[in-house]
């Protein structure tokens, strides 16, 4: 049987998408041939422009549709509105920083709800429309922190584990079925985020920019480099190419040696 990394004609919903990692994996899906479907809490012109540019671009279909991935009915809302879900891609996700006893309760319930629950529903949603289609591709987007711990980010990695642990249990589920359920741990990702932290950075520590980099924002990267939204859009087209077929219910890191410490 021939190998392809082809997904025409399938349809990929990634949540957390008008920036950033998702928005990166969205072009690389939109680049294999699957049609996007883009999201995100915003309802902006901007928002549906960046669906415009990629359809323009890549010659396939998509859309932006928002939802608040807090609130889990507007996360299943999502997946119903797209009409159909091959590859689901959850990517949501906020952060906070802060000491166990200082850590805000309205923080903790919004992280576990956008980083975690918002997982749950729309796989929820959208394994029935991949057991119709006879095939379908879950790929949670976790982090090095679902594998491993910082202190002063209780919410985020819990969540994070949590992200894992959901993974391996649909996969589980689906086990005997043409579908599949995996996970990407990703390190620090140079994000637009991320580079706007850069020159703070640099003037807190007195640092230039590659010395900020290595040393500071990259101390626990073995590599000393970030890794890019185009690389973790390129792990997920491997994993929704026949390739990945039986790789199922395991995490993928690309954090440059952070978890191999």
């Amino acid at each position: 049987m021939a190998i392809t990394t082809d997904l025409s004609g399938k349809t990929a919903v990634i949540t957390g998408s008008n920036s950033g990692i998702g928005l990166g994996i969205a072009r690389e899906l939109a680049k294999a041939g699957a049609n996007v479907v883009l999201n995100s809490f915003t309802d902006r012109k901007e928002d549906h422009a960046l669906a415009e540019e990629i359809a323009d671009v890549c010659g396939v279909g998509a859309r932006y549709i928002k939802a608040d991935m807090s609130k889990g009915a507007e996360c299943r809302q999502l997946i119903e509105e797209a009409g159909a879900c091959d590859i689901l891609v959850n990517n949501a996700g906020i952060q906070h920083v802060a000491a166990i006893p200082d850590f805000p309760i309205e923080k903790w319930d919004a992280i576990i709800a956008i980083n975690l629950s918002s997982a749950f529903h729309t796989t929820a949603a959208a394994l029935p429309m991949m057991r119709a289609a006879g095939w379908g591709r879950v790929v949670n987007i976790a982090s090095a922190h679902g594998l491993t711990a910082s202190p002063y980010k209780s919410a985020y990695i819990a969540a994070k584990h949590g992200i894992v642990g959901l993974t391996k249990t649909t996969a589980l589920e689906t086990a005997e079925e043409p579908i599949t359920a995996n996970a990407i741990c990703p390190g620090y990702v140079l994000t637009p985020l991320v580079e706007a932290q850069i020159p703070d950075q640099m003037k807190a520590h007195g640092m230039d920019r590659d010395t900020v980099v290595r040393e500071v924002m990259l101390a626990r990267q073995p590599s000393k480099d970030f890794a890019t939204v185009e690389q973790l859009g390129g792990t997920t087209v491997f994993l929704c190419s026949d390739a990945a077929a039986q790789i199922t219910g395991t995490t993928i890191s690309v954090d440059g040696g952070w978890t191999a410490l």
